[in-house]
């Protein structure tokens, strides 16, 4: 890629912005966790703040001190991560945390969704609480973004560690999956909108049809007391 400084402007960018999802989506699997199992959601600050801090200035620094040196550039495929000065930074900077990453947020995602499940059977069994059900539309919430990350990035953890072990001998699928499924982020993002928007529309429809029951009974109520004095 010409010229060079392009490409890595290019690549800088790209680290940023994908460790800044990495490291989102996981404070959202932490969140949910944490929710589920304290009733508690983590302080971020006013704006969210610290959310923001962590999330886009830690990738920032790094990328940035990448670049100074020397680490940044075409990978082979696409412009990240040097494909021969950049191995190390690689590894380090996208290959271990993504993996990781990978498996902290299906430990908490399965956990979650465990807890989930208990809790759910306990409240149809009438031990209800507005606020834990809050919680648990908030937690499912939450969750369809940690399996939109883990589809969008499966396939960049399995090509980190191949091409670390065996970095002669990396398949072209794997290249042609890592680059299909790490840009399809924002198809799977929308489709989680819209599973939660209509989760919302449906949640509105329940409560307003539970309204209009109530309503109705307490007019019959209201009528039999008047028939009756």
């Amino acid at each position: 890629v010409y010229p060079k400084e392009l490409c890595e402007f290019y690549g800088f960018n790209l680290a940023v912005f994908v460790s800044a999802q990495n490291l989102m989506v996981n404070i959202v699997a932490i969140n949910a966790f944490v929710l589920i199992y304290f009733s508690k959601q983590i302080p971020f600050g006013k704006k969210d703040y610290r959310l923001l801090l962590w999330t886009f200035g830690a990738p920032f620094l790094f990328s940035a001190l990448a670049g100074i040196l020397g680490q940044l550039g075409p990978n082979g495929t696409f412009c990240y991560f040097d494909g021969v000065k950049g191995t190390v930074a690689n590894l380090f900077f996208t290959t271990v945390p993504l993996a990781l990453i990978l498996v902290m947020n299906i430990v908490l995602y399965i956990l979650t969704w465990i807890r989930i499940h208990k809790e759910t059977k306990r409240l149809h069994l009438g031990d209800s609480s507005q606020l834990m059900s809050a919680n648990f539309t908030a937690a499912r919430n939450m969750s369809l973004f940690v399996v939109a990350f883990f589809i969008q990035w499966w396939a960049m953890a399995i090509f980190g560690v191949w091409a670390y072990v065996t970095p002669d001998n990396v398949p072209q699928l794997l290249f042609h999956l890592v680059t299909t499924f790490s840009n399809i982020g924002g198809i799977l993002n929308l489709i989680v909108y819209l599973i939660i928007r209509q989760r919302l529309i449906l949640r509105k429809r329940s409560l307003k049809q539970q309204k209009k029951t109530q309503g109705t009974e307490m007019s019959a109520i209201a009528s039999s007391n008047t028939f009756s004095l």
